[in-house]
């Protein structure tokens, strides 16, 4: 089972996602594009691992404080295109102690820095320059989730385990 350990997107926050997204399409700008309902955040990557409530009870033993995030950057890693939310220092706390406790536990977990981001195209490519349009949107952040990947009719989709 591919697990990861996400927010999960207000309808909101995803509505302005997809505005930046078909105003990519717009200027001609090519690649995967992350369907709305796949949106999310990140917090933890754990990969193939077949003990999910080990991962559950930790996410439960670690508590999250409830937060505002705010969109606000974007960037890239590569040919990945994301958006960035508003530096936020619960955000980055919760990260931490999460991420200590999965180590605690031996769960394995991707350890690269924690860059706070929501990818919104993959394998991007565009034939003449273009601009990230985002739009303003903020949500109150209230719980993390255990999220499982999984193939379905040939796509992607992400669901809480």
């Amino acid at each position: 089972m591919r697990l990861f350990i996400a927010i999960q997107l207000s309808d909101e926050m995803k509505k302005a996602l997809v505005a930046c997204m078909h105003d990519l399409k717009k200027q001609g700008v090519e690649g995967s594009y992350v369907p709305a309902d796949n949106l999310h955040l990140t917090l933890a990557f754990i990969g193939e691992y077949k003990e999910p409530e080990r991962v559950k009870k930790v996410i439960e033993k670690v508590p999250l404080p409830q937060f505002r995030m705010t969109l606000s950057e974007k960037g890239n890693f590569g040919n990945l295109l994301w958006a960035g939310v508003k530096g936020n220092q619960k955000l980055k706390t919760y990260v931490k102690e999460l991420r200590a406790a999965l180590k605690e536990e031996g769960i394995p977990f991707d350890d690269d820095k924690f860059v706070p981001h929501i990818t919104i195209v993959r394998k991007v490519s565009a034939k003449k320059p273009y601009q990230v349009h985002l739009p303003k949107a903020e949500m109150t952040v209230k719980k993390a989730a255990l999220m499982k990947s999984e193939m379905k009719k040939g796509k992607v989709v992400y669901r809480e385990v």
